[in-house]
């Protein structure tokens, strides 16, 4: 259970810090809390505030899709450019790091578009929950100048849910959505096919109607996670088969349903904490 006060003093905070930029570009994916900033920055700013979505094998189709139908709804600028991972060494061979040279690759490339335009501030759409795991990609973009003003304002991911309902955001309740590449184990290099294949595997259990998902690629093995409400629906048996069918189509050869469900970051329990 969130402060509501709380969470709307904070929102009053951002407003302000909004306030007092002359410009901003924000980098913004569709999900939840970049929805939520850049729909506060355009009502602050107007014109002032510029989006821009990169085009990348790491990003599913269907949330470009939606980042752009949202921007064209409130009305802001909006800027795809493309972005290709796979030119990333570091990020190819999947090592732990590899989020830090993913941000820094597209940070470079929001200060150019920056730049192109006069924009003074570039802004991401980390929040206070995301310091609680290991996010290597923050400090990529805190190096780069990038800013998070949720982080600034202490928003976590229910008062951000809170607040964009209150605004009438129909990604209030969206689920978290991660880079594709986060269903790849650490140290198993990341190719466009398994991507590709991952993106897939997850597009068709949407499409099934469920919401709340991952499909971590295990070589020959695809490991569904399931969030609570969704779990049930992989024991009626048309479910069942046509998504042993459907994924064995796509290349897996043994499908497991992982019996503890979603878990955002799972990947990162293989990692030496210290």
């Amino acid at each position: 259970m969130i402060d509501i006060k709380s969470a709307r003093e904070k929102k009053d905070v951002l407003v302000h810090t909004l306030r007092e930029m002359p410009s901003l570009l924000v980098a913004f994916s569709g999900g939840v809390d970049s929805a939520f900033l850049l729909a506060t920055a355009y009502e602050t700013l107007k014109d002032r505030v510029t989006a821009a979505t990169a085009d990348s094998i790491t990003f599913p189709a269907r949330e470009r899709e939606e980042a752009i139908e949202f921007a064209r709804k409130i009305g802001v600028e909006h800027i795809v450019f493309k972005s290709d991972e796979s030119a990333i060494p570091e990020f190819t061979a999947n090592r732990a790091d590899r989020c830090y040279f993913c941000k820094k690759s597209l940070s470079t490339e929001l200060i150019r578009i920056a730049a192109d335009r006069g924009i003074k501030i570039i802004a991401f759409a980390a929040n206070i929950d995301d310091l609680k795991d290991y996010r290597p990609g923050i400090d990529a973009a805190k190096e780069m100048g990038i800013i998070s003003p949720l982080v600034e304002a202490r928003l976590g991911k229910e008062e951000i849910r809170f607040l964009s309902k209150e605004m009438g955001l129909a990604t209030w309740d969206k689920p978290a959505m991660a880079c594709l590449a986060s269903r790849i184990p650490y140290g198993t290099p990341i190719t466009i096919e398994k991507l590709k294949t991952v993106e897939a595997a997850e597009d068709f259990l949407f499409k099934l109607g469920l919401k709340q998902l991952r499909v971590r690629h295990h070589g020959a093995v695809a490991r569904i996670e399931a969030g609570d409400t969704d779990f049930g629906r992989f024991f009626e048996e048309d479910v069942r088969k046509r998504v042993v069918e459907r994924f064995k189509e796509l290349g897996f050869k043994h499908i497991s349903l992982d019996l503890e469900g979603f878990v955002s970051g799972s990947m990162n329990r293989t990692l030496d904490q210290k």
